[in-house]
């Protein structure tokens, strides 16, 4: 089973492909505020560098929280984005053992139609400036 993962709750986003618990390919790299630009052209390198397709996808774990607003927002709906048009299987977790949690889960037959973020507390939402 090859299974897609993405973390982008830091500065420092991390995405990866595993064959149930072996990982294949790994990448993390500093992206900060250019992650929105970044994600889709490094999920693409790691892809390519697997000799994968997005078709050769069977689910994805998405860390899902806590952590950056703008950071989980762009990961958790670019996993979102991926699982229902893939019409794959998905998985938010988090904690320090994300990954293997995430696949754990999934090879249980657990799994979500929707992550929702969980920022650790409400969002800090400026008011707009007139």
């Amino acid at each position: 089973m090859l299974i897609l993962t993405i973390r982008t709750d830091k500065p420092e986003a991390e995405i990866g492909l595993f064959d149930d618990y072996d990982q294949l390919f790994y990448r993390t790299w500093v992206a900060h505020r250019k992650l929105a630009e970044a994600l889709h052209r490094e999920l693409l390198i790691l892809l390519k560098s697997a000799s994968k397709q997005w078709q050769d996808i069977n689910s994805i774990v998405c860390y899902h929280g806590p952590g950056s607003f703008t950071g989980l927002r762009i990961g958790v709906s670019t996993a979102n984005a991926l699982a229902y048009g893939l019409k794959r299987s998905i998985i938010g977790t988090n904690g320090d053992q994300w990954i293997s949690v995430g696949i754990h889960c999934l090879k249980q037959g657990y799994t979500s139609e929707l992550i929702i973020p969980d920022y650790g507390g409400n969002a800090h939402i400026m008011k707009p400036a007139k």
